[in-house]
Protein backbone atom coordinates (compact mmCIF):
# COMPACT_ATOMS: atom_id res chain seq x y z
CA UNK A 1 0.00 0.00 0.00
CA UNK A 2 2.66 2.56 0.65
CA UNK A 3 4.96 1.34 -2.23
CA UNK A 4 3.46 4.18 -4.36
CA UNK A 5 2.79 8.01 -3.99
CA UNK A 6 -1.00 7.52 -4.80
CA UNK A 7 -1.11 4.78 -1.80
CA UNK A 8 0.41 7.15 0.30
CA UNK A 9 -1.70 9.89 -0.11
CA UNK A 10 -4.79 7.72 0.44
CA UNK A 11 -3.20 6.27 3.69
CA UNK A 12 -2.52 10.51 5.10
CA UNK A 13 -5.83 11.19 4.07
CA UNK A 14 -7.48 7.62 6.15
CA UNK A 15 -5.35 8.66 8.77
CA UNK A 16 -6.84 12.00 9.11
CA UNK A 17 -10.13 10.47 8.18
CA UNK A 18 -9.83 7.99 10.78
CA UNK A 19 -8.20 10.20 13.83
CA UNK A 20 -11.23 12.96 13.43
CA UNK A 21 -14.17 10.09 13.33
CA UNK A 22 -12.50 8.15 16.03
CA UNK A 23 -12.59 11.47 18.61
CA UNK A 24 -15.72 12.26 17.63
CA UNK A 25 -17.24 8.85 18.54
CA UNK A 26 -15.57 8.94 21.81
CA UNK A 27 -17.20 11.98 22.36
CA UNK A 28 -20.55 10.48 21.60
CA UNK A 29 -19.50 7.78 23.96
CA UNK A 30 -18.52 9.83 26.41
CA UNK A 31 -21.84 12.24 26.27
CA UNK A 32 -23.81 8.99 27.23
CA UNK A 33 -21.55 7.94 30.13
CA UNK A 34 -22.87 7.27 33.80
CA UNK A 35 -26.24 8.31 31.98
CA UNK A 36 -29.43 5.72 32.06
CA UNK A 37 -28.76 3.70 29.06
CA UNK A 38 -30.84 0.32 27.87
CA UNK A 39 -28.73 -2.62 27.49
CA UNK A 40 -29.25 -6.31 26.91
CA UNK A 41 -27.23 -9.57 26.26
CA UNK A 42 -26.14 -10.77 23.30
CA UNK A 43 -25.18 -14.34 21.96
CA UNK A 44 -24.50 -16.09 25.66
CA UNK A 45 -23.19 -13.20 27.47
CA UNK A 46 -22.00 -10.41 26.02
CA UNK A 47 -23.72 -6.74 26.86
CA UNK A 48 -24.32 -4.13 24.74
CA UNK A 49 -26.53 -1.04 25.09
CA UNK A 50 -27.93 1.85 22.97
CA UNK A 51 -24.65 3.93 23.19
CA UNK A 52 -22.40 1.30 21.78
CA UNK A 53 -24.95 0.78 18.96
CA UNK A 54 -25.21 4.81 18.29
CA UNK A 55 -21.60 4.98 18.43
CA UNK A 56 -21.12 1.94 15.90
CA UNK A 57 -23.64 3.70 13.39
CA UNK A 58 -21.57 7.14 13.71
CA UNK A 59 -18.49 5.18 12.71
CA UNK A 60 -19.92 3.68 10.00
CA UNK A 61 -21.48 6.71 8.87
CA UNK A 62 -18.63 8.46 8.66
CA UNK A 63 -16.18 5.96 7.60
CA UNK A 64 -17.79 3.90 5.37
CA UNK A 65 -19.40 7.18 2.97
CA UNK A 66 -15.99 8.35 3.07
CA UNK A 67 -14.37 5.02 1.63
CA UNK A 68 -17.25 3.24 0.02
CA UNK A 69 -15.04 0.49 -1.72
CA UNK A 70 -13.74 -0.59 1.63
CA UNK A 71 -14.77 -3.58 3.51
CA UNK A 72 -16.14 -3.20 7.04
CA UNK A 73 -16.30 -5.68 10.11
CA UNK A 74 -17.85 -4.08 13.47
CA UNK A 75 -18.81 -6.11 16.73
CA UNK A 76 -22.20 -4.53 16.39
CA UNK A 77 -23.01 -4.47 12.86
CA UNK A 78 -24.32 -7.46 10.88
CA UNK A 79 -21.00 -9.47 9.56
CA UNK A 80 -21.16 -8.62 5.96
CA UNK A 81 -18.99 -11.24 3.64
CA UNK A 82 -18.64 -8.97 1.01
CA UNK A 83 -15.81 -8.21 3.13
CA UNK A 84 -13.58 -10.90 2.32
CA UNK A 85 -12.81 -10.11 -1.23
CA UNK A 86 -11.62 -6.65 -0.43
CA UNK A 87 -8.05 -5.39 0.18
CA UNK A 88 -8.99 -2.73 2.51
CA UNK A 89 -11.44 -3.13 5.82
CA UNK A 90 -12.41 -0.93 8.26
CA UNK A 91 -12.07 -3.14 12.00
CA UNK A 92 -14.50 -1.42 14.54
CA UNK A 93 -15.21 -2.08 18.27
CA UNK A 94 -17.51 1.15 18.66
CA UNK A 95 -17.49 0.59 22.82
CA UNK A 96 -14.31 -1.94 24.04
CA UNK A 97 -15.05 -2.95 27.55
CA UNK A 98 -18.93 -2.25 27.92
CA UNK A 99 -19.03 -4.29 31.07
CA UNK A 100 -16.82 -1.33 32.38
CA UNK A 101 -18.24 1.50 30.48
CA UNK A 102 -22.13 0.49 31.92
CA UNK A 103 -20.73 -0.23 35.52
CA UNK A 104 -19.03 3.62 35.41
CA UNK A 105 -16.16 2.65 35.13
CA UNK A 106 -13.03 4.39 33.07
CA UNK A 107 -11.53 1.15 31.67
CA UNK A 108 -13.36 1.54 27.96
CA UNK A 109 -12.62 2.57 24.51
CA UNK A 110 -13.26 3.32 21.01
CA UNK A 111 -11.07 1.11 18.92
CA UNK A 112 -10.86 0.84 14.94
CA UNK A 113 -8.46 -0.18 12.40
CA UNK A 114 -7.59 -0.15 8.75
CA UNK A 115 -6.64 -3.16 7.75
CA UNK A 116 -4.78 -4.52 4.54
CA UNK A 117 -4.45 -7.75 2.86
CA UNK A 118 -4.54 -9.12 6.62
CA UNK A 119 -2.33 -6.68 8.05
CA UNK A 120 -3.32 -3.24 10.21
CA UNK A 121 -1.95 0.13 8.42
CA UNK A 122 -3.83 2.61 10.98
CA UNK A 123 -4.88 2.21 14.30
CA UNK A 124 -6.72 4.71 16.61
CA UNK A 125 -7.58 4.16 20.23
CA UNK A 126 -9.59 6.44 22.10
CA UNK A 127 -10.37 6.08 25.69
CA UNK A 128 -12.17 9.44 26.26
CA UNK A 129 -12.85 9.33 30.50
CA UNK A 130 -9.37 9.39 30.70
CA UNK A 131 -8.17 11.51 27.64
CA UNK A 132 -5.94 9.30 26.26
CA UNK A 133 -5.87 8.98 22.39
CA UNK A 134 -3.78 6.16 20.53
CA UNK A 135 -2.91 6.71 17.03
CA UNK A 136 -0.53 4.64 14.88
CA UNK A 137 0.38 4.06 10.94
CA UNK A 138 2.72 1.39 9.86
CA UNK A 139 6.13 2.63 9.50
CA UNK A 140 5.58 5.69 11.50
CA UNK A 141 5.59 5.18 15.11
CA UNK A 142 2.89 5.50 17.94
CA UNK A 143 1.58 8.14 19.98
CA UNK A 144 -0.35 8.21 22.78
CA UNK A 145 -1.90 11.97 22.52
CA UNK A 146 0.63 13.17 20.22
CA UNK A 147 3.47 12.19 22.41
CA UNK A 148 5.92 9.03 20.25
CA UNK A 149 5.34 5.98 22.99
CA UNK A 150 7.54 3.07 23.17
CA UNK A 151 7.00 -0.37 25.01
CA UNK A 152 9.36 -1.16 27.75
CA UNK A 153 12.93 -3.33 27.33
CA UNK A 154 14.71 -5.70 28.99
CA UNK A 155 13.07 -9.94 29.56
CA UNK A 156 12.50 -9.66 33.36
CA UNK A 157 9.15 -10.55 34.38
CA UNK A 158 7.55 -7.98 36.88
CA UNK A 159 4.24 -9.49 37.72
CA UNK A 160 2.40 -6.29 39.23
CA UNK A 161 3.26 -4.52 35.48
CA UNK A 162 1.52 -7.85 33.80
CA UNK A 163 -1.94 -8.32 32.84
CA UNK A 164 -4.43 -10.69 32.08
CA UNK A 165 -5.86 -14.11 32.97
CA UNK A 166 -4.08 -15.17 36.15
CA UNK A 167 -3.75 -18.88 35.59
CA UNK A 168 -2.20 -17.85 32.66
CA UNK A 169 0.22 -15.71 34.01
CA UNK A 170 1.28 -17.95 37.37
CA UNK A 171 2.67 -20.40 34.56
CA UNK A 172 5.61 -17.68 34.10
CA UNK A 173 6.24 -18.22 37.65
CA UNK A 174 7.77 -20.71 39.60
CA UNK A 175 5.82 -19.54 42.98
CA UNK A 176 3.01 -19.29 41.18
CA UNK A 177 0.43 -18.70 44.15
CA UNK A 178 2.32 -15.83 45.38
CA UNK A 179 2.38 -13.77 42.59
CA UNK A 180 0.75 -9.90 42.45
CA UNK A 181 -1.03 -9.18 39.02
CA UNK A 182 -1.39 -5.14 37.50
CA UNK A 183 -5.17 -4.59 38.51
CA UNK A 184 -7.74 -5.87 35.70
CA UNK A 185 -8.15 -3.36 32.50
CA UNK A 186 -11.57 -4.08 31.29
CA UNK A 187 -11.05 -3.47 27.85
CA UNK A 188 -8.87 -5.97 26.20
CA UNK A 189 -7.64 -3.21 23.62
CA UNK A 190 -6.92 -0.79 26.29
CA UNK A 191 -4.91 -3.68 28.43
CA UNK A 192 -2.90 -4.68 25.22
CA UNK A 193 -2.38 -0.35 24.67
CA UNK A 194 -0.66 -0.25 28.17
CA UNK A 195 2.13 -2.42 26.94
CA UNK A 196 2.86 0.46 24.28
CA UNK A 197 3.21 3.24 26.34
CA UNK A 198 5.29 1.49 29.49
CA UNK A 199 2.60 0.88 31.62
CA UNK A 200 2.56 -2.38 31.66
CA UNK A 201 5.29 -4.92 30.40
CA UNK A 202 3.26 -7.44 29.31
CA UNK A 203 -0.50 -8.02 28.58
CA UNK A 204 -2.10 -11.22 27.35
CA UNK A 205 -5.67 -12.02 26.11
CA UNK A 206 -6.98 -15.41 27.35
CA UNK A 207 -8.66 -16.67 23.93
CA UNK A 208 -11.69 -16.32 22.40
CA UNK A 209 -11.20 -12.62 22.02
CA UNK A 210 -12.67 -11.08 17.92
CA UNK A 211 -10.72 -9.24 15.80
CA UNK A 212 -12.47 -6.10 16.77
CA UNK A 213 -10.86 -6.15 20.23
CA UNK A 214 -7.27 -7.21 18.55
CA UNK A 215 -6.54 -5.28 15.20
CA UNK A 216 -5.89 -1.64 16.41
CA UNK A 217 -4.04 -2.18 19.32
CA UNK A 218 -2.19 -4.87 17.70
CA UNK A 219 -0.41 -1.99 15.30
CA UNK A 220 0.01 0.02 18.38
CA UNK A 221 1.84 -2.22 19.94
CA UNK A 222 3.73 -3.13 16.89
CA UNK A 223 5.10 0.49 16.12
CA UNK A 224 5.80 1.51 19.74
CA UNK A 225 8.53 -0.97 19.14
CA UNK A 226 7.10 -3.83 20.97
CA UNK A 227 5.24 -6.91 19.61
CA UNK A 228 1.79 -8.31 19.59
CA UNK A 229 1.11 -12.40 18.49
CA UNK A 230 -0.31 -15.45 19.02
CA UNK A 231 1.38 -17.52 22.29
CA UNK A 232 3.16 -19.71 19.56
CA UNK A 233 4.64 -16.65 18.11
CA UNK A 234 3.01 -16.98 15.54
CA UNK A 235 1.37 -13.72 13.42
CA UNK A 236 -2.31 -12.47 14.06
CA UNK A 237 -4.49 -12.47 10.28
CA UNK A 238 -7.36 -10.56 10.54
CA UNK A 239 -10.32 -10.43 8.15
CA UNK A 240 -10.44 -13.73 7.85
CA UNK A 241 -13.72 -15.93 7.48
CA UNK A 242 -13.37 -16.94 11.62
CA UNK A 243 -12.71 -13.68 13.82
CA UNK A 244 -11.79 -15.82 17.38
CA UNK A 245 -8.81 -16.03 18.10
CA UNK A 246 -6.67 -17.91 20.85
CA UNK A 247 -4.61 -16.80 23.56
CA UNK A 248 -2.14 -13.76 22.80
CA UNK A 249 0.88 -11.93 24.20
CA UNK A 250 1.58 -8.20 23.49
CA UNK A 251 5.09 -7.15 25.62
CA UNK A 252 8.61 -5.44 24.07
CA UNK A 253 10.44 -7.21 21.64
CA UNK A 254 12.73 -9.02 24.20
CA UNK A 255 10.21 -9.89 26.77
CA UNK A 256 7.78 -11.15 24.17
CA UNK A 257 10.76 -13.95 22.66
CA UNK A 258 11.35 -15.09 26.55
CA UNK A 259 7.48 -15.36 27.08
CA UNK A 260 6.96 -17.27 23.67
CA UNK A 261 9.87 -19.49 24.28
CA UNK A 262 8.78 -20.54 28.06
CA UNK A 263 5.24 -21.62 26.57
CA UNK A 264 7.20 -23.19 23.83
CA UNK A 265 8.97 -25.33 26.60
CA UNK A 266 5.43 -25.25 28.70
CA UNK A 267 2.67 -25.28 25.94
CA UNK A 268 -0.54 -25.09 27.68
CA UNK A 269 -1.69 -28.37 26.43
Amino acid sequence: MADADTDDGILARDAALLAETVREAGALALSLFRTELKNWIKGASSPVSEADIAVNDLLEQRLRSATPDYGWLSEESADDQARLGKRLVWIVDPIDGTRSYLAGREDWCVSVALVENASPVLAAVFAPATAEFFFAARGQGTTRNGIAVRATAGTDFDFPRMAGPKPLLQRLSPSAQEITLHPRIGSLALRLCRVAHGELDAAFAGGNSHDWDLAAANLIVQEADGKMTALSGDAIEYNRRELAHGVLVAAGHDRHARIVEHFRNRPLH
